[in-house]
């Protein structure tokens, strides 16, 4: 088919090298900048070597689309003869057709369908540098496939940037796939940085600086000024698009201001990708970044920022969020000047700031939700992905959250394998959350409402600005904007195409099984939930985690039932629902609540409806607000919705919430009376001193082991008041073992008879030298301090005045009488005369009395 072709492009010395090296292995790899026309040449020259069909994978539809009618172009043919197409909704072609441009997405249907490919010839995979989840897919089951079941189908991975080695490796069977490489465009592009003059806000979710499109804007203004030429804007989304549009609202009468972005009509697409009359301005997304001629093109403005997916697993949310472009990208973009002639390209930011920018973009398989990949891996027979040819493997995290989902959703069983169920949403070709809705709401609404709900969540882009799901329904279905009316009804009729025959398809108002949305009427009819109910409905089948509560009436501050809280934006005609279904929201870094974008009000009923996975009705006894709580508790997740008193709780149940309430709280709830301190200071003080079978008695081990020592009164206590009137030292007795408690008087003695006759309380505060304070003339004629623990430990003696008030610490009591003795007797003897002071107070008598006073 080449030779039908007459054009020369940069590509096209390599392609006699290229088809070499898939006749002589069956798998190659191209690199070939943006601009040397591999996407349009390397099809056609496969094409002509290959028996049976080529189908060619594009990671985005307009691409696909565009893809395909260049190359019918060449051929001077219309499309749907030799070379045709198939995106989602659409397909142009016939028994002739020899090259189909598809959307990757399709070729994993088709992979799923019949892994042979009967009819086709050569797969060619296109801009695998992108890294899409749908991309990687398609080349690891195209791989597998080729190497499984046949040998003989050709296998092409296209890129434009240099990093082939990865894909060489994962192509080739018997060692790594030739690549070739094709030379740049010669066309040069002159970088010309134009950052704004005054610093502006960092992007966020969702959310670009009005100030960096106003300098957009004027750089634009500045490039049509200084040079000659079609003009192409890079911005992150079709909403910026839409305010620098408006910004150069006044240029409409001498410049074609087009959009070109994913959203829009192929009708409006192609308007993007054709020459024109007069000189063009094209605002674009990374769509126009590969895969597409945006002929005329000589200078290029770009914003520096791209859309990406993120996915916060752990509150369960999803968002497309705004960050700079990668250098790859940026290099990909100003290509597009340098494609037809010498070009330049604005860069909306500095030197300095482009060598701080990632050198390539993040694969999406470590940033997105992978619900949908891994529907794929356990379609194919692979849940875990081992051992297919992934140019990365999966984050164990996100793959677990998304199985536990697809787990769920009744997609995989217990093992990861897919079921009849998710095979039934996987032929749906959306989000899975969003054909189980399809799937399940087609009984509960009826089949068609369920189609046209669905098909608003799944197409992006198609409720505008609106942020209640029902309002941008009827918006949609009143045909005021055409263009998104007719996108949307093509999906309507492919997604009702979907389900399958008889799945409670009946439409609203036709007769069929009574479903949970339907009710009785008084007549016997069956009446349907009214739109906005349904709306709410479908949106909770698809989200169940994300149904809402207010958290007081009337305000904007939600509670999400997966436990993230939520807000409304000021003025939204939502305010004031007591329960939302929230379809989209995401969450800034840093905030302390997620926004709400897309959501649809419901009543109590609908939400239980919805999310009925997430209903519990459990019986709680716990430790909450300091003492126990009992009672039976109904939730959505973590939306409590009743809650009563309950009657009879358990003996187990309870001593639980009390165990737990010590460990939270500390053993201060227990009643320590002096005497229970005392005797654990004195446990405390053999644990340390013998060890053995002493035992441990800090917090740590008495909350461990509370059950040993407390068992008997958590099995009859109901509340916090029951621990305060505890026998604590009672319980703690229960520790020791018999001989143990036998010989604790011996070994810890509670107190000391001294010389005097008195017996002193021993103070074990400290285990490490108990302490026995004792007046001085009382120790008179020991002869050294006592010793306990089986004569191990010297007890510490703090020698007090007559007034009580300590003198001395020893516990060396021999060498204080020789030496310190003289020193306290010669301070004191004077104030204390009528107490006895004697010189030699080892052989004194001790005395508790004064000395008689002469008269």
């Amino acid at each position: 088919m080449l030779s039908d072709v007459s054009l020369t492009l940069p590509v096209s010395p390599v392609l006699p090298t290229l088809v070499a090296a898939l006749s002589a292995g069956g798998a190659a790899v191209l690199v070939a900048p943006p601009g040397t026309g591999k996407t349009t040449l390397a099809p056609l020259a496969v094409a002509g070597r290959v028996t049976g069909r080529v189908l060619v994978a594009q990671p985005r539809r307009v691409a696909a689309r565009a893809a395909a009618r260049r190359m019918a172009d060449l051929l001077g043919e219309r499309i749907g003869e030799r070379i045709g197409y198939a995106v989602r909704g659409e397909r142009r072609g016939g028994p002739a057709t020899r090259v189909e441009v598809v959307t990757t997405g399709l070729l994993l249907r088709r992979l799923h369908h019949d892994p042979d490919l009967p009819g086709v010839g050569a797969v060619v995979l296109d801009e695998v540098h992108e890294r899409q989840l749908d991309a990687d897919l398609a080349l690891a089951f195209t791989v597998e496939a080729r190497a499984t079941l046949r040998p003989d189908l050709w296998l092409l991975a296209m890129s434009a940037t240099p990093e082939a080695d990865r894909y060489a490796a994962l192509l080739g069977t018997d060692g790594p796939a030739p690549v070739v490489r094709a030379e740049a465009a010669l066309h040069p592009v002159t970088r010309i940085w134009a950052p704004p003059p005054r610093p502006v806000a960092p992007p966020g979710a969702g959310r670009v600086d009005p100030a960096l499109l106003d300098h957009v804007a004027a750089t634009v203004r500045r490039a049509l000024r200084e040079h000659d030429g079609d003009l192409l804007v890079f911005l992150p989304g079709a909403g910026e698009i839409a305010a620098v549009a408006r910004r150069l609202a006044d240029l409409a009468d001498r410049v074609a201001v087009l959009p070109l972005h994913g959203r829009l009509s192929g009708a409006q697409q192609d308007a993007a990708l054709r020459p024109a009359p007069r000189r063009r301005l094209v605002l674009a997304t990374a769509v126009a970044e590969s895969s597409l001629t945006v002929p005329g093109v000589r200078v290029v403005v770009d914003a520096g920022l791209s859309r990406v997916a993120r996915t916060d697993l752990s509150r369960g949310l999803g968002a497309l969020v705004t960050v700079p472009v990668s250098r790859a990208a940026a290099t990909q973009r100003a290509g597009r000047a340098g494609r037809e002639a010498p070009g330049y390209v604005y860069r909306c930011w500095s030197a300095v700031a482009h060598d701080r920018l990632a050198a390539q973009p993040e694969p999406e398989i470590a940033t997105a939700d992978l619900t949908g990949f891994a529907l794929e891996l356990a379609g194919w027979g692979s849940p875990a992905g081992t051992g297919l040819a992934l140019p990365d493997p999966p984050p164990p995290a996100a793959l677990a959250v998304a199985r536990e989902t697809l787990t769920t959703l009744g997609a995989v069983d217990a093992d990861g394998r897919i079921t009849a169920r998710g095979r039934a949403i996987a032929a749906a070709g959306i989000h899975p959350r969003l054909a189980r809705a399809l799937l399940d709401g087609a009984a509960r609404v009826g089949a068609d409402r369920a189609a046209e709900l669905v098909a608003l969540l799944a197409e992006e882009g198609l409720t505008g600005r609106d942020d209640d799901l029902a309002t941008a329904w009827r918006r949609v279905r009143s045909g005021r904007d055409p263009t998104v009316t007719a996108r949307w009804r093509a999906e309507v009729r492919r997604l009702r195409a979907a389900l399958p025959a008889g799945d409670g398809g009946q439409a609203a108002g036709h007769d069929g099984g009574a479903g949970p949305g339907a009710v009785e009427a008084v007549d016997g009819s069956r009446q349907w939930l009214p739109d906005d109910l349904a709306a709410g409905l479908l949106a909770g089948l698809a989200y169940p985690e994300r149904l809402a509560r207010v958290r007081q009436s009337g305000g904007s501050s939600y509670l999400m039932a997966g436990g993230t809280a939520a807000e409304l934006a000021a003025g939204t005609a939502l305010a004031g629902a007591d329960w939302l279904a929230v379809a989209v929201a995401d969450r800034s870094p840093g905030a302390p609540a997620a926004r709400i974008r897309l959501a649809a009000a419901v009543d109590e009923a609908t939400a239980r409806e919805a999310g009925r996975p997430l209903l519990r009705e459990e019986r709680e006894v716990c430790w909450a607000d300091g003492d126990v709580v009992t009672r039976e508790v109904v939730r959505l997740g973590a939306i409590e919705l009743v809650s009563r008193p309950l009657a009879r709780p358990g003996p187990e149940l309870l001593a639980r919430a009390l165990r737990d309430g010590l460990r939270r709280e500390g053993l201060a709830l227990l009643g320590w009376t002096p005497a229970a301190r005392a005797l654990r200071q004195r446990l405390a003080f053999c644990h340390q001193a013998l060890g053995g079978e002493w035992p441990d008695v800090g917090d740590a081990a008495l909350l461990a082991t509370v059950d040993d020592w407390l068992g008997p009164e958590l099995a009859t206590a109901r509340r916090r008041a029951d621990l305060a009137r505890v026998d604590v030292a009672a319980a703690l007795r229960r520790l020791l073992p018999w001989r143990a408690a036998a010989r604790l008087d011996e070994l810890a003695p509670e107190r000391i008879e001294v010389p005097s006759g008195s017996r002193i309380r021993v103070d074990y505060a400290d285990p490490a030298a108990p302490v026995l304070a004792v007046k001085l003339q009382e120790t008179f004629g020991w002869a050294d301090a006592p010793r306990i623990a089986d004569g191990r430990v010297p007890v510490l003696l703090h020698l007090l005045s007559p007034a009580g008030r300590p003198v001395a610490v020893t516990a060396d009591l021999a060498s204080f009488w020789r030496g310190g003795y003289a020193q306290v007797r010669a301070e004191l003897r004077g104030r204390y005369p009528r107490h006895p002071w004697p010189a030699d107070p080892a052989t004194a008598a001790p005395t508790r009395h004064t000395t008689p006073r002469r008269r």
